[in-house]
């Protein structure tokens, strides 16, 4: 877990959750702008991915991402400020199922094409294998086969990603088992989710997120503010694509509005 402290007069401080696959230093242009514009950020790697080198891919359960996120919360509200969350693809998953489960009592929430189902799910066969697997080899890795260039048009980023070598390229059966309950959790218990301001910010040509399934989630919950924005023609990873840019202020404009109307109150 690190932490980047703003040279400005801070806002408040967010809790930044990266995604499967890749590790926090992937943020890394999304944090230095978030303390440009006020914001501490708080962030790590979560279990089996980046510089957590054990049993790089696999997780027992889905619990450890919400004891991790957890645990960046607690050390965010060290600071005395507004807390925020973000989380990106199946951080914007583990970010939810903690709000569901932890109710930490967060400012406002921004979801980056949450993992609410998949674009592509392995043929029926390797399901039912997975269903057996998970029994009797749960710790089994098998190649994440995410379609080449499917997570950004980015090419600074994607050169950058051929050269990282903490980019986990194989997930175990446990891993995937985990993903798909939490998925399915995640739609069950609708009314669990705290009544906390959220902007969910979705590609619009997203190759890994079944968006589908993101906007009747988005739609299925019940809060008092919530903001739905799709960017046509952007990849998976809008807080990388070339119009970035953009879509930051979507993000600082949002946390600013609630920084606003939190002064105060910490």
């Amino acid at each position: 877990m690190w932490t980047w402290r703003t040279d400005q007069e801070a806002k408040g401080t967010v809790v930044v959750v990266h995604g499967a696959n890749e590790h926090h230093g992937r943020y890394d242009w999304v944090i230095k702008k978030l303390n440009e514009v006020g914001f501490h950020c708080v962030s790590g790697d979560l279990p089996g991915q980046g510089t957590t080198t054990r049993r790089r891919g696999h997780i027992d359960t889905f619990d450890e991402y919400i004891f991790t996120i957890e645990n960046w919360y607690l050390e965010a509200e060290k600071l005395g400020l507004p807390v925020y969350l973000l989380g990106h693809s199946m951080g914007g998953l583990a970010v939810i199922r903690t709000l569901m489960e932890k109710r930490l009592p967060v400012c406002a929430v921004v979801l980056s094409s949450p993992c609410l189902g998949l674009a592509y799910y392995p043929s029926k066969g390797k399901e039912l294998l997975s269903l057996l697997l998970n029994k009797i080899a749960p710790g089994v890795r098998f190649p994440a086969n995410l379609p080449e260039g499917g997570v950004t048009r980015n090419e600074e980023i994607r050169v950058r990603d051929k050269e990282d070598k903490l980019i986990v390229k194989k997930v175990s059966v446990r891993w995937y088992r985990e993903l798909k309950a939490s998925i399915k959790y995640a739609f069950e218990q609708y009314s669990s989710l705290p009544n906390i301001p959220l902007l969910l910010l979705q590609a619009g040509d997203d190759l890994i997120v079944d968006k589908i399934a993101v906007k009747r989630w988005f739609n299925g919950i019940s809060l008092e503010e919530k903001w739905y924005k799709e960017f046509p023609s952007l990849y998976h990873e809008v807080l990388n694509e070339p119009e970035r840019e953009n879509v930051f202020e979507y993000v600082k404009s949002f946390l600013y509005l609630h920084s606003e109307a939190n002064n105060g109150k910490r």
